[in-house]
């Protein structure tokens, strides 16, 4: 075992062991009235938390898996940083539609808003981040402005978006894409597919897609993209959200991880030697100026 390793290995175990200690959760708390199946979210906030920035995060699993469980380190080093952390889940694929998904999410948000002064979480500084569908359903309720206005949800406290290696912010590129590549391999299309799960209506697919929504003046907060800088499918969809949104004056930097994966992006954020936390926390640092 290098060096290097056991010490990374010891960072992980320290920050699992000592989370109890240094921060609350509050689990499986229902965000509707009556909740459905899956409209909970979980609050982790740092001893004594008092109007602290607040991390909202949506996990992936191709819009038909994952939980809200899946956050690896990240309660625990947002804490260290002075954030709230929350995390939802959804209902998923097949058992809703996908604007029901997206408005469950938008939901879930709203109910935060409204009550995250009861855990310690300032309302008016939220940044909303997610990985892989996750960072679909970040990316749209961050620059279409209709799920959360339905909330009660102002753009004016969102103080930032990160999406985490999605491949779905163009929705109609995506699907030409991979429709495309398929066909001139002489391969079957993908099942289900992006068609499949979104529908086979180009106008959904075009509502669906963050950057049909992005535009000057509507008060989008930053982005910070990160992706998979090997991965084309994921760079080339950040940087077209990136164009879209740098066209529109909305402050974003797009970042491609190297050497790395689709899952283990996603599972090193908050690790102090990994170069996507270390462009999260510059991107977070001038935007909470209270915190950090």
């Amino acid at each position: 075992m290098s060096k290097s390793f056991a010490m990374h290995a010891v960072f992980v175990f320290l920050l699992l062991v000592s989370a109890a200690q240094a921060q609350q959760l509050k689990s499986n708390i229902p965000y509707a009235d009556p909740p459905q199946d899956r409209q909970v979210l979980d609050i982790y906030a740092p001893d004594g938390a008092k109007d602290l920035p607040v991390v909202f995060w949506i996990h992936g699993g191709g819009w038909q898996a994952g939980d809200k469980s899946d956050v690896q380190i990240k309660p625990r080093v947002f804490a260290e940083r002075g954030f709230v952390f929350v995390a939802t889940n959804y209902r998923l694929l097949p058992n809703v539609e996908m604007d029901v998904l997206i408005r469950d999410v938008a939901r879930a948000l709203g109910w935060m808003h409204k009550h995250i002064a009861e855990h310690g979480g300032d309302s008016k500084r939220i940044f909303v981040m997610g990985h892989s569908a996750g960072a679909q359903l970040a990316a749209l309720i961050c620059t279409d402005d209709r799920y959360l206005k339905a909330e009660g949800v102002p753009f004016d406290v969102l103080k930032g978006c990160v999406p985490v290696d999605g491949d779905t912010y163009d929705l109609p590129a995506i699907i030409m894409t991979a429709e495309l590549r398929q066909t001139l391999h002489g391969l079957p299309l993908p099942i289900p597919g992006h068609r499949g799960k979104f529908g086979n209506d180009p106008k959904k697919h075009l509502d669906f897609s963050a950057v049909t929504h992005v535009a000057k003046g509507k008060g989008i907060p930053p982005f910070l993209i990160l992706h998979v800088a090997g991965h084309p499918d994921t760079t080339a969809q950040a940087k077209r959200l990136g164009a879209v949104l740098q066209q529109a004056e909305v402050p974003v930097k797009v970042f491609g991880a190297r050497e790395t994966t689709h899952n283990k992006l996603n599972a090193d954020l908050g690790l102090p030697d990994d170069a996507a936390t270390l462009e999260l926390f510059k991107f977070l640092g001038p935007l909470t100026p209270k915190s950090l």
